[in-house]
Order: structure tokens, then sequence, then C-alpha cells
């Protein structure tokens, strides 16, 4: 049995990256912990704050794997304390979060408890590219008669390497 899909349409090319995508978010941990903000600090900048009290800077990792951003935090057990009520665990987490494409990470910094997380889409460049359109060559001679030049915008994104 075949699976149906948003992007099994012939006229959408090239898509199979959003279903990609919409498969992680699906798969992404439904888990509240740690809680988060997403704020938008700019017309292509983000900052997501994710409240990790009691972690240190050395407890946290901050990967993007695969345009997933993906947040670790391990507390290390001091075996030395002797807690008598012990209502602040030191539990482990992951948190991910699926990034468009072009999405950057500018930077990461702890601050009273808070992982502040920037995030940057740079701005795309749009550029005009002509391609030549040639007949089926019947001879050496005859290929630079029949050739037409047509002109396709594309944005620096949707090229290889753009």
């Amino acid at each position: 049995m075949s699976r149906l899909t948003l992007f099994n349409s012939p006229l959408l090319l090239g898509f199979e990256h959003f279903e990609r995508a919409l498969d992680r978010v699906s798969k992404v941990s439904s888990d509240g912990y740690p809680p988060y903000n997403i704020e938008q600090i700019g017309d292509n900048a983000l900052r997501i704050t994710l409240a990790v009290a009691g972690f240190a800077m050395s407890d946290l990792n901050l990967t993007v794997e695969d345009n997933q951003l993906v947040v670790r935090g391990k507390q290390s057990d001091d075996g030395t304390r002797v807690y008598l009520h012990r209502g602040i665990a030191a539990r482990q987490f992951q948190r991910s979060f699926v990034l468009a494409e072009g999405i950057e990470v500018r930077g990461a910094w702890l601050d009273n408890g808070l992982l502040n997380i920037d995030l940057v889409r740079p701005e795309l460049e749009s550029r005009v590219r002509t391609i030549e359109i040639r007949s089926p060559q019947k001879s050496a001679a005859e290929g630079a008669e029949g050739r037409k030049r047509a002109t396709i915008r594309l944005r620096a994104a949707d090229t290889p390497g753009g």
C-alpha cells in the first residue's frame, strides 16, 4: 500500500526534502521538558530560549544534524553530596527543532539558567541565468542554427551550491 503525500503532484518537483522535514517534525518528542520560547528578534532573526536551570555549560551540547537543531543536556551526579530531600532531579533531556533550509545558528549563550540560541536566515539574492535550449543535432554544422535562448529567473537557494 502506498502512502498518500502532500507533494505527490507531478508539478511539485524536488520537494522531497519538505516531506522528510514534516516526517521529522512528527517524530520530535512531545515531552515538555525543558520549557522554551521562540521569539522573533528581527526581520530574518529568531531566538530560542530554553529554561535549563541547574545545568552548567559543560552539561549542555548543541548540534545541527541534517537541518535539525538538537539541544542535549546531561547533568553529572555528584556522588559526594548527601541529600535529605531531592526535589530537583538531575534529569537529562534532548530537545529538537527542525530548521528550514538556509537557517543558520549564529550563537548560543547561557545566562541565569536560560540557554539562548540565535538563528538567522540570510537574505536570498535573486539572480538571472540564461539557459540554452538546443534542438537535437543531426550534424555539427546544423547544431548552431537550431539553438534558442531562454531566460529563467532563479533564486540563489534554488541552484545547487547556492
